[in-house]
């Protein structure tokens, strides 16, 4: 066995390596800019183009130093400057003036968190969520309600949530009682924990809802069905109808949250949404969906379209960070670093490792979220909506929307933490923008929650395909989640090529930049935790409801682990399909830079993994963390170019630190000590020097 590399060593060999690749290539790392930024604009560019130039408005931009009350009645009014820009018809249909184009409207909308993230999600509820559900959940019976409701004569809120059901909407408690005598719902609140919460348009401006109740006739319940509900007019609630202002949250404040109670609330017949579940005069229950578990998904899974939009929208404010993170590290200077210059933040290798594979990250995302809108629009044009595409739009969108936001917190911290005390400036909006996407992570789907559906869909999968299997055909499982259907035609190598040291760390090197090995250990990691935990949750269809229940809590943590896991390789996948489809050799080669930071970051992120279960050597794992820092040294000439490529101006980012000013400021400092130094008899210039003098020693 031979000795362990230094780090010296390993570094030398990358950089060889990396450097023989180059010539290989023949083609000298630059970045088109547009070729990138047409590529990030993805499958609705224009669209993004269009929006991305209407939200230039300082009319629509978010404004700091206002009262609550400021802040929603501006949010209101930027609602009416979308009607009137046209910009909320896409997703309507066309006999009501719109243009039944799904995948655009949810590209527009995501634009709008550049803005204000309390217009982006105002707008949400307003046709996303309220206006949704009605041309998802109702028929042609209901469209009378859209033209209204799509010019804002008619604000509504999204009645789903309950105080004591946040996540469990199956089990929320409000009802919906069929009454056969006045052929009326009775909607009810039994109790203070059936409360609706968290509603935006509830506290102030909602004048109907879509609430989600028990739909109950000739005493039997039939699950949760969603009514159209009017709650107030132009005196306030209607009666029996009760309500609460959530008032100041930690963001979002252009948003008028809050509670509602119904209390015998009658609303006709015609106002059940009855796609999936209709109610006839003498109260006789039907419905196309035989399967009351089925039926309930299938209601749910309409609404998918939220957690598409916060996948996006996240993916976006993390460019956003990073776009005014890295300008102000390409600007701002400090300490010589040996030189007689100051330093820019950016040639820092700390600061590289801070922001450049976030970076990565988010260019990941980018791609990734693009090819969950083209799976989104084709569900909803009809193009592709089976149950297995609605199944797997659903699973897709539950594992990426929990990887963006989270990655968005991380993201905009850093870039906050990379600027220092001007990253903390409300001006710079880093913070601001932190706080509004907060609640990212908790609506539209708590996460955590999200990732358990993903990992039993999983699991459900594995069980599937190997219910009749032996051990040897579990060992060649490839999870199969992948937007094109298989991950990769031949399956994966066997365990010993996978695992196995390929002698010299230059080797190592070789193999670990290849896009196979790469996939290799990433889907290895999925395809081993999912069998080890389909292994430990064996058995559990024979136990008792509470025996399951308790054993299934006991694999939690690694349930939610290995659904990340899944989440992170569909976005490399989705990355690696992009870069593939380079033309610009030069700037194939910066992106294949980029994309391998990604991929070995998310293998050195998990080391203990691969070290753990023998994926990896520890001169491997070594190998892996000296790549990526050599690859970082390599990226740093076009970072800039990278965050560019975005397409983002200085009217999107609005903060002073990214306009330049920091470059206007250090060549004014710059100037100063070259006048001082001419003059010949400046005391502080003596000092300045004296101190470089003693640092060099």
């Amino acid at each position: 066995m031979s000795a362990p590399a230094s780090q010296s060593q390993l570094s030398a060999e990358v950089d060889e390596h990396l450097d023989s690749a180059a010539a290989t290539k023949g083609a000298a790392a630059s970045v088109d800019v547009k070729v990138l930024n047409d590529l990030l604009m993805g499958t609705w560019g224009d669209v993004r183009r269009e929006a991305r130039e209407f939200v230039k408005d300082p009319a629509l931009h978010r404004r700091d130093g206002l009262s609550l009350e400021e802040q929603r009645e501006r949010a209101l009014a930027q609602l009416h400057l979308l009607v009137e820009h046209g910009a909320v018809h896409r997703a309507f249909p066309i006999s009501v003036g719109g243009l039944e184009d799904n995948g655009g409207n949810i590209t527009a909308f995501e634009e709008l968190v550049s803005a204000d993230p309390s217009l982006q999600i105002k707008g949400g509820v307003q046709w996303g969520l309220f206006g949704s559900a009605i041309v998802q959940l109702g028929t042609q019976r209901h469209h009378h309600v859209l033209p209204p409701l799509m010019k804002l004569e008619l604000p509504g809120a999204f009645a789903m949530t309950e105080i004591g059901h946040g996540s469990d909407v199956a089990s929320l408690a409000t009802t919906a009682t069929y009454d056969e005598g006045t052929q009326e719902f009775v909607i009810n609140t039994p109790f203070r924990a059936a409360w609706k919460q968290y509603l935006g348009n509830a506290g102030r401006d909602g004048r109907a809802a879509v609430v989600f109740a028990q739909l109950i006739t000739k005493g039997v319940s039939h699950g949760v069905h969603a009514l159209y509900v009017p709650i107030r007019d132009d005196n306030g609630f209607l009666p029996g109808i009760e309500g609460e202002d959530d008032g100041w949250k930690g963001g979002l404040n252009g948003i008028d949250n809050g509670t509602l109670a119904f209390h015998e609330v009658r609303v006709p017949r015609e106002n059940l949404l009855n796609k999936y579940g209709d109610v006839a005069e003498d109260g006789t229950y039907t419905s196309p969906i035989d399967s009351p578990g089925r039926r309930f998904f299938t209601m749910l899974g309409t609404l998918v379209q939220g957690r598409v939009s916060l996948d996006g929208a996240a993916t976006a404010a993390s460019a956003l960070g990073l776009a005014i993170a890295i300008r102000y590290g390409n600007e701002r200077r400090q300490f010589t670093a040996g030189g007689e210059d100051e330093q820019v933040l950016m040639d820092y290798q700390r600061h590289q490792r801070r922001l450049i594979p976030r970076l990565a990250t988010t260019y990941a995302q980018t791609f990734a979220h693009d090819e969950l809108l083209v799976a989104f629009d084709s569900v909803f044009s009809g193009k592709g909506d089976t149950d297995e595409d609605r199944q797997n739009l659903e699973t897709l969108a539950a594992a990426l929307k929990p990887l963006s936001t989270w990655h968005a917190l991380d993201t905009l911290q850093e870039a906050r933490e990379a600027c220092g005390g001007a990253g903390f400036m409300a001006e710079n909006r880093l913070v601001g923008l932190r706080a509004d996407l907060d609640v990212y992570v908790t609506f539209e789907g708590d996460n955590n929650v999200l990732l358990q559906l993903v990992a039993k869909r999983l699991l459900t999968d594995f069980s599937d395909k190997f219910k009749d299997a032996d051990i040897g055909a579990l060992a060649s499982f490839v999870v199969g989640q992948a937007a094109d259907a298989a991950i990769h035609g031949t399956g994966l190598r066997t365990v010993a090529q996978t695992i196995k040291d390929f002698g010299s760390t230059a080797r190592s090197v070789k193999e670990l930049r290849e896009t196979n090995v790469q996939r290799e250990l990433l889907t290895d990691r999925v395809e081993t935790m999912v069998s080890d935990l389909a292994g430990r949750l064996r058995g559990a269809e024979k136990m008792s409801p509470q025996e399951a229940a308790e054993l299934f809590n006991s694999q939690q943590d690694e349930l939610i682990e290995a659904a990340r896991a899944h989440g992170e390789l569909l976005q490399w996948e989705a990355f690696t399909r992009a870069y593939e489809g380079i033309e610009d050799e030069g700037t194939r080669q910066v992106i294949e830079w980029l994309h391998d930071v990604f991929g070995l970051g998310l293998i050195e992120k998990h080391l203990a993994w691969y070290l753990i279960h023998g994926r990896l050597s520890p001169q491997r794992a070594q190998a892996i963390t000296a790549y990526i820092d050599r690859l970082l040294a390599r990226l740093r000439p076009h970072v800039q170019d990278l965050v560019d490529a975005f397409g983002y101006e200085q009217d999107h980012l609005r903060a002073p630190i990214s306009s330049g000013i920091e470059a206007e400021r250090q060549e004014e400092a710059r100037a100063y000590y070259r006048e001082l130094a001419a003059s010949g008899n400046a005391p502080l210039e003596e000092k300045v020097l004296k101190a470089k003098k003693k640092k060099k020693r």
